[in-house]
């Protein structure tokens, strides 16, 4: 998760997991926001984080060399599972607070030439920096005080993502929200003309409208693993589910995309298993 550098409680700081020894998190405003298990990288814990995986592992077989960037790093949890498991994967994460970024380094150091290299800016400013059609995976993980900034979910910002990904490439979007969805239905809106492969996955519960949850928003121009993303949440622990297609179509309406002029940030949730990365 990004996160603007803050000297109030809401500060993020690594510490010691209370329920698996040897891990920890990074924690501040009173939740959780990443959590590292430097004895098994791919333990990401976070459902929404084991959703992502899925996807790096439909994507592409384990061992292929990807170009993957992220917004948002904070623990630098999935960087770290992609680094575990594609060695020679290069890796760019563009994550603002670098007191946070410090404090990561020395608590739960990054392996050895793990190819993550961590750039000090924020989302929009990353991305205009970097080339066209150069990553295969993009991750916009990217919190400001427990909402996803706005400024990462206009048709602009989309724009952006586009251009950076390679013609087969997906972006990847950790986003909260909560009934009726309607602020999830305007990020879709801003990607649908871009991205036209589009995806949705949440957990049954947050979806029914029980409480507040984190979703997880696919986009690409490349046909989307359905079968495998399906069937791997089949048995989790918190079910969940996938939509996609004509499904989609009609659960995100007719919303209209943000625009740079008036972006809105997520709502908070104010009661949920809710999980910032």
């Amino acid at each position: 998760m990004a996160h603007e550098p803050n000297p109030s409680r809401d500060a993020l700081h690594v510490m010691p997991d209370q329920h698996v020894p040897g891990a920890f998190v990074v924690h501040g405003g009173g939740v959780d926001h990443s959590f590292v298990d430097l004895d098994d990288p791919t333990r990401v814990e976070f459902p929404y984080m084991e959703r992502i995986t899925e996807l790096f592992d439909a994507w592409a077989p384990r061992g292929q060399r990807l170009r993957v960037i992220h917004v948002g790093g904070a623990g630098m949890t999935l960087a770290r599972y992609l680094a575990h498991t594609r060695p020679s994967s290069a890796q760019i994460v563009l994550e603002p607070d670098a007191e946070l970024t410090a404090e990561v380094r020395r608590e739960i150091p990054l392996p050895r030439h793990s190819g993550i290299k961590v750039r000090p800016v924020d989302g929009r400013t990353g991305l205009r920096a970097m080339p066209d059609d150069y990553a295969d995976i993009i991750v916009v993980d990217a919190f400001r005080q427990l909402s996803v900034p706005g400024e990462l979910v206009t048709v602009q910002a989309a724009g952006e993502l586009a251009r950076v990904l390679r013609p087969d490439g997906v972006v990847a979007m950790n986003v909260t929200d909560h009934v009726p969805f309607g602020w999830t239905h305007r990020v879709l809106a801003g990607f649908a003309g871009l991205l036209p492969e589009l995806a949705v996955n949440s957990e049954t519960a947050t979806l029914r409208g029980r409480r507040a949850g984190n979703l997880v928003l696919l986009a690409s121009r490349r046909e989307l693993p359905r079968d495998e993303l399906m069937h791997s949440v089949d048995t989790v622990v918190f079910p969940s589910r996938w939509i996609f297609g004509a499904e989609l179509d009609s659960w995100r309406g007719r919303a209209e995309p943000f625009d740079d002029a008036e972006p809105h940030n997520s709502p908070v949730p104010s009661r949920s298993r809710t999980h910032f990365e």
